[in-house]
Formats: C-alpha cells, sequence, structure tokens
C-alpha cells in the first residue's frame, strides 16, 4: 500500500487541469516533519485544488460520475462532523449534488470509524474491491475512475469547523501551527535531502517578529509564497514557529544553540531569553569552553560573563574538557588573559600546545614547533613564564622548542639572578580566588626615612579564622618615582617553613602611599597559628610607619565576619621592623574565604 502521506502532499502538487488529463508527473518525495500537527497528521491545503480529503471527503472525490473535474463539497453532518470519510462504494459529492441527510452522514461516519487502524500519520487508507481493474502502481488517487478503489483518508479530529473545538485564542492559532489550514505561505527549510517544506501564516509570523513583518509586509516585500532558507535548521525553525503560534517553548541540548540562531535572525528576544536560561541551567566545566565560543559568536555578554567565572572556578577541569581544543584563537585570547584562573601556569601552557596542535591540523599544517608557535600568535605571549618554578620552566617550556632561544634565556636570567632583567613575558600572578579584595593597615603615621642594607624586614602575626594572603603593601622612595628589587616571604614560624616567596620588584611614585608586591599563589593562613612576614628590600631610603598597633580587626562589608590579626615582634635580624614602627604595612577577601594584602608597612624602628 503506498504511503498515504506521499499521496496526499502529490495531490496538492497537481493542477486540476493536469489531473483531469491525466497527467500524474513525478512523484514528489516524502516531506518529513519534525513534530506532528494538532490533528496527528499533516494537515490538509486550504487550496481551492486540494483533494477532497482536506475537507473531509474521499480522496478521490475531483472526479465527477463522467470522469470530469470537479470540486468536492461534503456537507457537514449533526455536530460538524462533515462526514469523516466517505465509505467505500459511496458516490461522491459534486457541486451540484443532493446533501447527505443526518442520518446517512452519521452512517458514513460510523462505517469509517469501524475501518479505522492506528498508524505513524493517524491516517487509514480502506478500499473496496471491485469489478473494475486495479489501477496502475504510481497513479494518484485523484486520477482514479469513480468504479476505482476508494481511498478513504480517517482523520482524527474532523477539519470542518474546528473552530467551534477550540476555546481560546491561544488553542486557535496552536492548531494552525505547522498546518495548512489557512496557510498563505511555505518554507523550505535546510539544505540538501535535509530540506523540509513547512506551512505558515503571514500575519501569525508578522505579529510575533520585526524581520517577518519587514518580510511581508515592508516597502520590499515578497510576493513569493515560497521562501527558502538554506542556513537555518528545520527543528529549530519549528521551534521559533511554536513559540511564535502558542508561547510554548520546545528546545533541548541538541537544538538550543541552532534556536538561538534563528531566535537571533528573525529578532525575538523572548525565545533568545529562553535559550540563553537553558544554556545558564546547563553550564559545566566541561562545555565551558563550547558555549564560551557560542556566547561570543551570538554576542551574548551575560552568558560569555557565566562561562569565564565557570571557567575560573574549574580551570583544570575545563582546559581538560575535549571541547577546549575546538575553541578559536580569539577566545583562547580572552581565556589568557584572566588574572583569575585557578591553575599553575605550567599547565596552561600545556593546554596551550595541546590546541595549537589541534589548530595546526585544522589549518594542514605539520605540528612542529614552528608551526605552532605560528598558530599561537599573540596568545604565547599571554602565557605567565615567570610565575613558574624554575624547575617547571626547564622540564617544559625550555624544551618545547616554541620559545626562541634569547627568550629562553632571559627567563633562565630572570629566575636566577637579581636584579632580574626585563623579560617579555606578564609576570603580574593570577590569583584563582574570587571576591572583593580587602586591605588592612597596622600603622597610624607615616615617617621619613628607612634604610636597607641587605637585611630583611619582619613582623610575626596570626589570625583568628582563616585566610589567604596574597601580597603585601610596602612603602616607597622618600626621593621621588624610583625602582625597587624585592623578596617576600611567609614562613610558618615554628617549623621555620618558607609557605610563599616572590623574588620581584616594583615601582614607586616618591608619595607616602603603599604599592602592593604580589605572591605567585595565595598563601593560606590557618588561625591561631604564627606566620612571620618578610620582605627584603633593594633600594633607596624609604617611608616607614609609625604608632602601629598590635591588633587590628577588619570587619568584611559582605558578609559582617570579623577578621583579627595580632602582630608581635619577630625577634633577630630584623631591619628594625616591630610591631609600633618600619616596613610592613598591609592583607584581601574573597567570596566567604578572606584574601588579605598584608599592610607590609614592615620599616620601622623596633622596641
Amino acid at each position: 500500500m503506498r504511503c498515504c502521506v506521499c499521496l496526499f502532499h502529490r495531490t496538492l502538487r497537481c493542477p486540476q487541469s493536469k489531473m483531469a488529463a491525466g497527467e500524474g508527473g513525478g512523484r514528489a518525495p516524502c516531506l518529513s516533519f519534525s513534530s506532528p500537527g494538532p490533528l496527528g497528521n499533516v494537515h490538509p491545503s486550504n487550496s481551492t485544488h486540494s483533494s477532497a480529503a482536506s475537507n473531509g471527503g474521499s480522496a478521490d472525490a475531483t472526479v465527477g460520475p463522467q470522469g470530469a473535474a470537479g470540486h468536492s463539497n461534503p456537507q457537514p453532518g449533526p455536530g460538524g462532523s462533515g462526514g469523516a470519510g466517505v465509505a467505500a462504494g459511496t458516490q461522491p459529492s459534486t457541486r451540484n449534488s443532493t446533501p447527505q441527510t443526518a442520518a446517512e452522514s452519521a452512517t458514513n461516519a460510523g462505517m469509517a470509524a469501524g475501518e479505522m487502524t492506528t498508524s505513524a500519520t493517524n491516517m487509514t487508507a480502506t478500499t473496496t474491491p471491485t469489478a473494475s481493474p486495479a489501477a496502475a502502481p504510481g497513479t494518484p488517487s485523484s486520477l482514479l475512475s469513480a468504479s476505482a478503489p476508494a481511498s478513504v483518508l480517517v482523520y482524527r479530529e474532523p477539519v470542518y469547523n474546528w473552530q467551534a473545538t477550540k476555546s481560546t485564542v491561544k488553542e486557535r492559532f496552536a492548531f494552525l501551527f505547522n498546518n495548512e489550514v489557512l496557510s498563505d505561505v511555505h518554507f523550505l527549510v535546510g539544505k540538501g535531502m535535509g530540506v523540509q517544506r513547512i506551512p505558515a501564516h503571514r500575519f501569525v509570523l508578522a505579529v510575533g517578529s520585526a524581520v517577518f513583518d519587514a518580510m511581508f509586509n515592508g516597502g520590499m516585500a515578497t510576493t513569493s509564497t515560497e521562501i527558502e532558507l538554506p542556513d537555518v535548521e528545520p527543528a529549530a525553525f519549528l521551534a521559533l514557529l511554536k513559540f511564535l503560534y502558542s508561547d510554548e517553548v520546545q528546545i533541548g541540548p541538541e537544538t538550543v544553540m541552532t534556536t538561538l540562531y534563528t531566535a537571533k535572525k528573525y529578532a525575538v528576544p523572548a525565545l533568545e531569553a529562553h535559550c540563553v536560561e537553558f544554556l545558564k541551567k546547563n553550564l559545566r566545566a566541561d562545555n565551558a569552553f563550547m558555549l564560551l565560543t557560542q556566547a561570543r559568536l551570538f554576542d551574548e555578554p551575560q552568558l560569555a560573563s557565566l562561562c569565564l567565572e565557570n571557567i575560573d572556578k574549574n580551570t583544570a577541569d575545563a582546559l581538560a574538557a575535549e571541547g577546549f581544543t575546538d575553541i578559536d584563537l580569539d577566545t583562547l585570547v580572552a581565556v589568557l588573559e584572566r588574572d583569575t584562573l585557578g591553575v599553575r601556569e605550567v599547565r596552561l601552557f600545556g593546554a596551550a600546545v595541546r590546541w595549537a596542535e589541534a589548530e595546526a591540523q585544522r589549518q594542514q599544517l605539520q605540528p612542529t614547533p614552528e608551526n605552532k608557535r605560528r598558530v599561537l600568535g599573540k596568545a604565547l605571549a599571554l602565557i605567565r613564564f615567570p610565575l613558574m618554578t624554575i624547575e617547571e620552566f626547564a622540564a617544559g617550556p625550555a624544551q618545547s622548542g616554541i620559545l626562541t632561544d634569547r627568550e629562553v634565556v632571559s627567563l633562565f636570567l630572570h629566575f636566577t639572578v637579581n636584579p632580574k632583567p626585563h623579560v617579555e613575558f606578564i609576570d603580574r600572578p593570577r590569583c584563582c580566588l574570587r571576591g572583593k579584595e580587602c586591605s588592612i593597615t597596622r600603622f597610624g603615621q607615616v615617617e621619613s626615612r628607612w634604610g636597607y642594607s641587605g637585611t630583611s624586614d619582619r613582623i610575626r602575626f596570626s589570625v583568628n579564622r582563616r585566610i589567604f594572603v596574597v601580597g603585601f603593601g610596602l612603602y616607597g622612595s622618600i626621593h621621588g618615582p624610583t625602582d625597587y628589587q624585592v623578596n617576600i616571604q611567609i614562613i610558618h614560624t615554628d617549623s621555620n617553613t618558607v609557605l610563599g616567596q616572590n623574588d620581584t620588584g616594583f615601582s614607586c611614585d616618591g608619595s607616602a602611599n603603599t604599592f602592593r608586591v604580589m605572591f605567585k599563589e595565595p598563601v593560606e593562613i590557618l588561625p591561631n597559628v604564627n606566620y612571620t612576614a618578610c620582605a627584603t628590600l633593594k633600594g633607596p631610603d624609604s617611608h616607614y610607619g609609625t604608632k602601629g598597633m598590635r591588633k587590628v580587626t577588619h570587619e568584611s562589608p559582605a558578609t559582617g565576619t570579623k577578621t583579627c590579626f595580632t602582630f608581635c615582634y619577630a625577634a633577630g635580624n630584623n631591619n628594625g621592623t616591630s610591631v609600633e614602627d618600619g616596613q610592613l604595612p598591609e592583607p584581601c577577601d574573597y567570596q566567604g574565604i578572606d584574601i588579605y594584602t598584608m599592610p607590609f608597612e614592615l620599616q620601622g624602628c623596633g622596641p
């Protein structure tokens, strides 16, 4: 038995004159709809050349008793049924035929209902054998003579008077979604073998989209009844129409990005918002890079910001995800520029090398060190090699072949000598802890002058709760703008273990302000444990602090949590810094974990 859907659509495509002449033409392809219409089947056409089935009559009712073409005109039975179908052997109605009685309509409807079987399209074709010879294979039902077997299309719900069954405007418009009834335009969506022909209604589309309004009603409005959309996915276009017709949102993981593209193309911001919200709810470390690329492509800054925050919090997992190597160069650069990535720099370099290998393959290049450097481009300069340990650098980047000999030598000198030579790479630490940074100061007044002879300024301290120290604030020169070389450390006092240190430098402007000097990574400080803050400066005389406080309490503005610092004199060589006077004046706070830039106003005169 031939596909009823194919027969139905072929009938729609055949002009009445050709049907009368017996010209069937080639068979139209069976169209695949992503979802059935409200009737549960492919909906009938409202065209004057549609088959009789579209009005509730038999599929062969276009041929009159004399074989001439005619229009079907079935009359509604009781309750607006319109005749669910014409029973086998019933003479088809013509324009001038006598209307059926109510009893005849009920009888025919009952006979059709008794023969109904369940099918994928909710339509059945029933035939009754007669003495006439069978039609040739492939002959459309509209071309069969009245004596040939009658094909009967049975609908789950009658098309005639469908309005009476819909009590609200929303239900009536939802009924028209993907429905040939009253349609006045068709979209050929997709390309190649995946093209789908989707019916629509100009009025509904124009009401829901300014783009469609301009397309149908603007100064250069189209008059075509078929519009090709090769750049749109059928499933996404149907999701857009579903929203315009009924306010229903039908998106899933497989269609959300194409639906977002379609919603943007046709200026439907409400559907855009639903797509973005869906992506937010499904954002994870393993898809953060993929969604970040799409958010940048579709100009969704809010979604892009959420993706970057997720990458900051789960940097290692995000870099290990399969989708990381598929991102574009601009997205890679946007990530490497961030100061808040929570991963060691050597792992960032390894991830960048993996990306370069994948990009070289996409560009059909051999993955040689030279080609890796070429595809990395400006991203290479964003790897902060000075933040690595000398062992990490020597084992990885120095042997990769990606860096030039001059860059390798320069970085080795940076790791091993003082004063440190200038390098072309950023040496600003990344802080992987997030929140509002806070600083405290332990001095009440600033004075001049504090000298340096190679001895470290030191002060002991403890806190009442767990925090992270990311750096110190240090006083600068009294002689105007100057550069200092400095080594900063935090030492566990009882074990004399160095927990964090950095050989770096800072520039001051000659003012009495403090200047930030950061650790490579935040240093965890546990409650009620003694630590020693240490800074060794090389440079001219500087300002220093006086009237120091033994206890300093800081209250977090976000949570109201109080953190109490207790400062004590550090015995031994301390360059004179004490609780009352000296260097090392200033510590920071992030989302429940306090991170302090300590007042390392460590210069001062000790008791």
